[in-house]
């Protein structure tokens, strides 16, 4: 049975970084794309990021972290990271990992969906604040 998990979230302060990880299990991880979500309650659930699989090389950014943020992988250990720099001030925010449904490529047309994503972790809670 696939999992995914994520950690490493907590408080930081405005301009500060924190990665966070998502360890997989169940599944083989470099047949896989995996994405990055956020969600504050009480809104709907926006894409982050994607990172097609090592063999696909192609990764997706909303223009929103472009810049600040970057996605990796630890294939042998089935992990993938999100670092998040230069950190904004909002409210808590839930970070999710989610699998891709078809596979190794995350595409233009569609990364930024839920739909396209089979298996979630339960969250980590992000807050930038002072």
């Amino acid at each position: 049975q696939a999992q995914l998990v994520e950690s490493g979230g907590g408080l930081v302060q405005p301009g500060g970084s924190l990665r966070l990880s998502c360890s997989t299990s169940g599944f083989t991880f470099d047949d896989y794309g995996i994405g990055w979500f956020r969600q504050v309650p009480g809104k709907e659930r926006e894409g982050v990021s994607c990172m097609s699989s090592s063999s696909v090389g192609i990764n997706w950014y909303a223009g929103s972290v472009r810049g600040r943020f970057a996605v990796s992988r630890a294939s042998a250990q089935g992990k993938a990271y999100l670092q998040m720099n230069s950190l904004k001030r909002e409210d808590p925010v839930i970070y999710y990992c989610a699998r891709v449904t078809t596979g190794r490529a995350c595409e233009r047309s569609w990364w930024s969906s839920p739909d396209h994503y089979d298996t979630w972790g339960p969250g980590t809670q992000v807050t930038v604040s002072e």
